[in-house]
């Protein structure tokens, strides 16, 4: 008889069913593992609102996860029953150009678990061992769901390859916007400027390190950037915000010759100066998710103390609470940052 375990679906933008159905078993290359945390994040937010380009309904979300293994395939070897692990969450064919050159997180036919297949928004999960990294024993399931959205900033980090010992400027003070701070911080960055419309997010990332925090509601940023740094400004630029204002900011200020990086995700098309960009020969550079580099590199700056995660942590709901989560978000949303689901409640 099968042992039954429930998985979350989300049926239509802002509804949420939960299912019961049989607990996987692994494949001969597969990890069962037990799940122990999740975070929301914004593209999942944006899911529940149905303004997500890539995701149909019904879904079965979570990619941010902490877990503990549970069983193993014949083939696999490298883990444990009982070991904590997280899971990086692209499916990649292996075969294309970028898969073939090194960048999978660019495959030309990306899919990520929760929101074109199956996330880990379940009681159990069996997934690629491949797809399975390690977490230190010492680490919380709480720190480890959130060592998703620490990989992603630790790759845009990464992508201003001078980042030691840069003078960096970061638009928007959100959650990633306040992991970047500290990955440019943790990865050698001599310093670091952030900027929000939020009086709160600006003292919260104050707290986690960074060395300059301006309101743009009053103070303009290109006097915020001189004022931190002296007249050669910042040596780079991160949009985090993904907006028309944040990037034409980050256009008219920059300095002559120096790059920005696109960090977040437009929600619609953009409306920037390129004659400026062209005139003043900025690099206008991106950033896409991460590889499995940057989530050792996650880990470890945490184990460091060189990542402070633990203040980014709002609120916590119940597995059976999901839509509750994402209307707490909907009515808090300049104070929360992180919200995590307990999917198991025994730790944290």
């Amino acid at each position: 008889m099968d042992i039954m375990m429930l998985q979350e679906v989300m049926t239509a933008p802002k509804q949420i069913m939960f299912r019961e159905i049989p607990v996987p078993e692994p494949g001969a290359d597969q990890v069962l593992v037990k799940i122990m945390k999740i975070g929301v994040c914004g593209s999942d937010i944006h899911v529940y609102h149905g303004t997500h380009p890539f995701t149909s309904y019904p879904v079965t979300q979570g990619h941010e996860v902490s877990a503990k293994v549970v069983s193993c395939g014949a083939n696999v070897t490298q883990f444990r029953e009982g070991q904590k692990v997280t899971i990086e969450p692209q499916v990649y064919c292996g075969k294309c150009y970028p898969c073939t050159h090194g960048k999978y997180n660019l495959c030309e036919e990306l899919k990520v678990m929760g929101f074109q297949t199956t996330g880990t928004a379940s009681e159990y999960f069996a997934v690629d061992a491949s797809k399975v990294t390690p977490l230190p024993e010492g680490m919380t399931f709480n720190e480890g769901a959130m060592i998703e959205p620490l990989a992603v900033t630790v790759h845009a980090a990464k992508r201003f390859p001078e980042i030691e010992g840069a003078k960096v400027a970061i638009l928007g003070a959100g959650p990633i916007g306040i992991l970047l701070a500290q990955s440019c911080k943790a990865l050698g960055a001599e310093a670091v400027l952030i900027t929000d419309v939020s009086d709160y997010r600006l003292e919260l990332a104050r707290k986690c390190g960074a060395d300059f925090a301006f309101n743009t509601l009053h103070k303009d940023f290109g006097e915020a950037m001189v004022e931190s740094f002296g007249p050669d400004k910042a040596d780079v630029i991160y949009d985090c915000a993904g907006n028309d204002i944040t990037m034409g900011q980050a256009i008219k200020y920059a300095r002559k010759g120096s790059t920005i990086i696109l960090v977040a995700v437009f929600g619609k098309m953009a409306t920037v100066d390129l004659a400026v960009l062209n005139d003043h020969e900025l690099d206008l550079n991106t950033t896409m998710m991460y590889r499995h580099e940057d989530y050792v590199d996650a880990i470890r700056l945490v184990g460091e103390g060189k990542i402070q995660l633990k203040p980014l942590m709002s609120k916590h709901f119940a597995f059976k609470d999901y839509l509750s989560a994402y209307q707490y978000i909907d009515d808090n949303r300049e104070t929360t940052m992180k919200v995590l689901i307990d999917v198991d409640e025994s730790e944290d």
